[in-house]
């Protein structure tokens, strides 16, 4: 460590007292000296700095110059061996600069600013002359940046005014044509205001003239009315007359008719009794069949699914599904994941299996139908375990086989007119068994069935 000359003083401290600033120092001259501060601060020992700073010995130099800059400054100015210190650790970094400072002939291309930093840290003979003249070539410096952005500025605000300008004389014609658009926009509505109101008039005339044609058209009809009710009660009188005189002719005719009623009795009898004769001489068995019979065509009161799909029901009504059931031999065919993804897709498989047997068991119990409840097996990892409920046939795909084309085969297995349902709501598997001759249904009609059952 240095030791200060003549009782603790460091060698310059008496040109120090003869220097003195009669001013502050200028901002950008003191932000250069607490910058040079700062990175020299990290080249000493926590024993050569002065007691307030040695609290900062561990920041960086930036963190130093943000936190302790009044503190360095104030030591720099009282105390000079940290001065002195401070100085020497310059001169190790900028020796150039400092042996020019200190020998007072700066370099002329050097900033004003490091000079004058430099000579207010190093204290050589003269160094107020340098740091004042520093200040006021910094304030020319910053004077004239302040003139030039003033100018920039001036000239922005010009540049800007006049862009203000060319954008009012724009908005200013944009508002006269939208102005211009707007009344005339008026006129017509106001044509068309005048126009409406007269067909509104006219409408109103119009309706008044069919109101009072109205009224005599239900005068007239009154009137043909009352005269067609005297006319119904004077036919009718006619028609009794007519049915008396009819009544007593028929009595005429039978009365005239009996003999000749008896002979042709007796010649019918003689027929008759001859046709057994010859019926027990021939032998013949008794007709079962008629021609008539051996015609293939639909016979009153036997519907099929294509009849009861052309009554007034909606697809989604329940009471269709109950019709197509009660047809004889009805068999229904169930594509099962179908209807337990639209019912109740959130819950296992399993579940989803189990729910929908036992609700088609119930069906199967209630109707008597034929149920095959048919799942896809592709992607079975083991065969499933599971009983089928009562009144339930239970299939699975084989592997490459897909559900929608074992339901079409089971369909294409049934005999020609049994009536056959098909429940999916694939559009697919729904058209191909239509062209079959099953009757498909949506999987939402057979969840509404189904449900009533609970």
């Amino acid at each position: 460590m240095e030791q200060p000359a003549h009782g603790g003083e460091p060698a310059g401290a008496a040109g120090d007292a003869a220097e003195t600033l009669d001013h502050p120092l200028p901002e950008a001259v003191r932000r250069r000296v607490v910058a040079l501060v700062a990175d020299a601060f990290g080249g000493l020992t926590v024993a050569e700095l002065p007691a307030p700073l040695r609290q900062y010995a561990r920041f960086t130099a930036s963190r130093r110059a943000k936190f302790a800059g009044n503190a360095m400054a104030a030591a720099l100015e009282s105390d000079p061996l940290f001065r002195q210190r401070i100085g020497e650790r310059l001169k190790q970094g900028q020796p150039e600069l400092t042996g020019a400072v200190e020998t007072g002939t700066p370099p002329a291309a050097a900033d004003p600013v490091d000079v004058a930093a430099a000579a207010y840290v190093l204290r050589p003979p003269g160094w107020v002359k340098l740091v004042a003249a520093a200040g006021e070539e910094a304030q020319r410096v910053d004077a004239e940046r302040a003139d030039e952005a003033g100018r920039r500025e001036v000239e922005r605000l010009r540049e800007e005014l006049a862009a203000a300008r060319d954008r009012s004389r724009s908005e200013t014609e944009q508002l006269r044509h939208d102005l211009e658009a707007a009344r005339k926009e008026a006129e017509s509505l106001h044509r068309k205001l005048r126009s409406a109101q007269s067909d509104v008039k006219r409408g109103e005339a119009a309706l008044r003239r069919a109101q009072g044609e109205i009224d005599a058209a239900k005068a007239e009809a009154a009137a043909q009315v009352s005269a067609a009710e005297s006319e119904s009660r004077r036919l009718k009188a006619r028609l009794g007359e007519v049915e008396s005189a009819l009544e007593a002719s028929r009595r005429t005719a039978r009365e005239g008719r009996s003999v000749e009623d008896m002979r042709l009795r007796l010649l019918l009898d003689t027929v008759l009794d001859a046709a057994q004769g010859l019926r027990r001489e021939l032998a013949l068995p008794p007709v079962s069949v008629h021609p008539a019979d051996t015609v293939d065509a639909v016979e009153p009161g036997r519907m099929s699914p294509k009849d009861i799909a052309a009554r007034a029901l909606s697809e989604t009504d329940p009471a269709l599904l109950d019709q197509l059931l009660a047809l004889p031999q009805t068999h229904l065919v169930v594509d099962g994941y179908n209807v337990t993804k639209t019912g109740y897709p959130t819950m296992p498989l399993e579940k989803q299996r189990l729910r929908l047997l036992g609700s088609l068991s119930a069906l199967a119990a209630r109707t008597g139908a034929e149920v095959t409840c048919v799942f896809d097996g592709a992607e079975l990892a083991a065969p499933v375990l599971l009983a089928p409920p009562r009144g339930v046939r239970v299939l699975f795909s084989k592997p490459g086989v897909t559900a929608d084309e074992l339901i079409r085969q089971l369909v294409r297995a049934e005999p020609p007119g049994r009536p056959v349902v098909v429940v999916s709501t694939d559009r697919e598997v729904a058209d191909g068994v239509a062209k079959a001759g099953a009757r498909p249904v949506t999987s939402a009609l057979l969840l509404k069935r189904l449900s009533r059952l609970s």
